[in-house]
């Protein structure tokens, strides 16, 4: 398992290692960059938190590459090089948040959501009722090489809530209604707050579309949802890489994900 400590402890971890260990595998935590890791003396490497690889893409990616010549690399090295930028969205095919990815010619929107398409947590990400100071961060990312996502600021978000479906193998494991990270007086810490949920079927038909368009294994899929103020679901994004999987909200969801590993193995 492949992981990075420096923001903060990842604190499914444990949960991961101790459910593994009762379906009879046995890991360790690995650093991705670490050169004296020996990534061919493992079975599989599963890919956890390794929230550093956003100023460090490519390397990252090269990293993925090298690993699957060695070894089994969940989630596949071609599921993160598409997963880590999110102009995936304009290629999937199905409903999503109304985006444009440019700073010139914004949609008039009361409320903003500027950000990076490749970022992770918040980060270089705001909420404006300004249009110019939208443009204006829009504008920043470009010159600095970046392709910018901006969003209408849902008040869905704050109400119905966002909802994230967890799939282990394409199972659904357990569902979660997210904290807000955008709200006032949200850190990014709060991505880890969340109550668990049974989704609507009308977002299971949702995941369960998005799910089949990815012809790789996947370990583990959580796909984030909103809905629309007529009521539509749509997807914010598609975490493949890196999510947070809330495996404390559900007592059975170690496990889920333990027996799916075990199965791809």
């Amino acid at each position: 398992m492949t992981f990075d400590d420096k923001d903060g402890h990842d604190d499914e971890r444990d949960i991961v290692l101790a459910a593994w260990r009762g379906e009879g595998i046995e890991g360790r935590a690995e650093r991705w960059d670490d050169p004296a890791a020996d990534w061919a003396a493992y079975d599989a490497v599963v890919v956890r938190s390794v929230w550093d690889y956003v100023g460090r893409r490519d390397e990252f990616l090269d990293w993925a590459r090298r690993v699957e010549s060695h070894s089994r690399l969940l989630n596949p090295a071609s599921v993160l090089a598409g997963n880590t930028d999110k102009t995936y969205l304009r290629d999937l095919g199905l409903p999503v948040v109304p985006t444009h990815w440019s700073s010139e010619g914004l949609p008039e929107w009361d409320e903003y959501v500027v950000k990076p398409a490749i970022s992770s947590g918040a980060r270089d990400t705001i909420r404006t009722t300004g249009r110019a100071e939208a443009v204006a961060h829009a504008a920043w990312l470009e010159a600095s090489g970046r392709t910018p996502m901006v969003q209408p600021y849902l008040d869905m978000v704050e109400t119905e809530g966002e909802t994230s479906l967890l799939y282990f193998n394409r199972r659904f494991s357990h569902a979660v209604r997210r904290t807000p990270m955008l709200s006032p007086g949200k850190s990014g810490a709060d991505h880890v707050r969340a109550q668990l949920r049974a989704p609507a079927p009308d977002q299971v038909e949702l995941a369960e579309k998005v799910l089949a368009i990815i012809p790789q294994a996947l370990l583990y899929a959580r796909i984030d949802l909103v809905r629309l103020p007529d009521g539509t679901p749509v997807v914010i994004e598609l975490e493949l890489t890196e999510p947070y999987l809330f495996l404390r909200y559900e007592p059975r969801a170690p496990r889920n994900l333990a027996r799916a590993l075990r199965e791809l193995l």
